[in-house]
């Protein structure tokens, strides 16, 4: 059963007593990537969801692009890169996937999966090849040995990890677009789900059949003999909000946390509107039915004096919260990784504890 989350969820909105996102001060790009623009970062993870060290170091993927001084074009450059992070902060270690022939033109979010071994890359494939600009987007994945010390041997090929859509899931299908208002197949999550150690999916989704301009969901599919299958989503906003995006799922001490980002501008006009943040609902089992954190939804948000200033959240099994510095103050675009954070975990109710200091 799909929960929603309505107009009577985000009319319980009371950011005067959700965390605020901390001030993310002046936080420098990966040495390495001065010029190069970063941002919806995930890391390495486990099987289990916690993060996962290759080598002996914490090995991280983010979008990045060259900084040419127009961050919005950034999208139609994107390729996942590597970031390590040690010490001494963030270092760009390079791209991820060598050069291949591919049906996409660009890469966007995804996740990361260690297990035996292997390491699988989900991401987001978006455009099409010889057609520049398009906002198309497709789930696909790739893998790859690692040896002990962490190197990484030769990848696979990528290749489609969902084939053909069911009916309650749009296709994200259109070239043309703008921010904010297309329709999403995108951001694949890997969750391996502890009671039955079946595999699956989560990702940025849009509810087909809908009436509504404003029809985000939560998609997931589930892995069988056959490969990836299509369930019903697990939460949808029809009527309330586009996009749910970066959404994935964390399990804590018998419950499950769905999270997703969302921005103030993807909100229906006509419903209370929350501000940008970190959204999630908790559940006794993966398929619900799903209850809002904190009554509402929203777990941590952007000040109101500071709308822009971080975004793309992203929660692993320890409840370490990654995302990127945006527009703080409104100064400018920025595209650096802004401070990790911690949330604790109580029920239905998630909050923030503190900043996540150097490995």
């Amino acid at each position: 059963m799909t929960t929603a989350w309505t107009k009577a969820h985000t009319a319980k909105i009371d950011t005067a007593r959700c965390p605020s996102v901390p001030d993310v001060g002046t936080q420098p790009r990966p040495m390495g990537g001065a010029d190069r623009y970063y941002w919806d970062m995930w890391a390495v993870q486990n099987g289990d969801g916690t993060i996962a060290r290759l080598g002996g170091r914490e090995m991280w993927m983010a979008l990045s692009a060259p900084d040419r001084g127009d961050p919005d074009a950034r999208h139609f450059e994107a390729d996942i890169r590597w970031i390590e992070r040690g010490a001494n902060g963030w270092e760009d270690k390079g791209p991820v996937l060598p050069p291949h022939a591919a049906p996409y033109e660009r890469e966007w979010a995804g996740s990361a999966l260690l297990d035996d071994g292997r390491l699988t890359l989900f991401f987001t494939g978006a455009g099409i090849v010889g057609k520049p600009g398009g906002y198309q987007q497709r789930l696909f994945e790739a893998s790859a040995p690692v040896a002990s010390d962490g190197t990484i041997g030769e990848w696979t090929l990528p290749r489609p990890s969902i084939d053909r859509l069911t009916p309650e899931y749009c296709a994200a299908d259109a070239h043309e677009g703008e921010a904010g208002r297309i329709k999403a197949f995108r951001d694949p999550a890997f969750f391996r789900d502890p009671m039955d150690g079946a595999d699956y999916l989560i990702f940025t989704a849009s509810l087909a059949g809908s009436d509504s301009d404003y029809n985000g969901a939560v998609g997931i599919a589930r892995r069988g003999d056959a490969g990836w299958s299509l369930l019903p989503p697990l939460v949808h906003a029809d009527g309330v909000n586009n996009e749910l995006e970066r959404a994935h799922i964390v399990f804590r001490d018998g419950m499950y946390y769905v999270f997703w980002v969302t921005q103030t501008s993807t909100f229906a006009p006509d419903v209370p509107t929350g501000p940008t943040g970190l959204y999630g609902m908790a559940a006794r089992s993966l398929v619900g039915p799903w209850t809002p954190l904190n009554g509402s939804g929203l777990v941590l948000a952007n000040p109101a004096d500071d709308p822009r200033r971080a975004y793309s959240w992203f929660v692993s099994a320890e409840g370490v919260v990654a995302s990127f510095v945006d527009d703080p103050g409104g100064q400018g675009f920025v595209g650096a990784p802004a401070p990790l954070l911690q949330l604790a975990f109580d029920g239905e109710t998630v909050s923030l504890v503190e900043e996540v200091g150097a490995p």
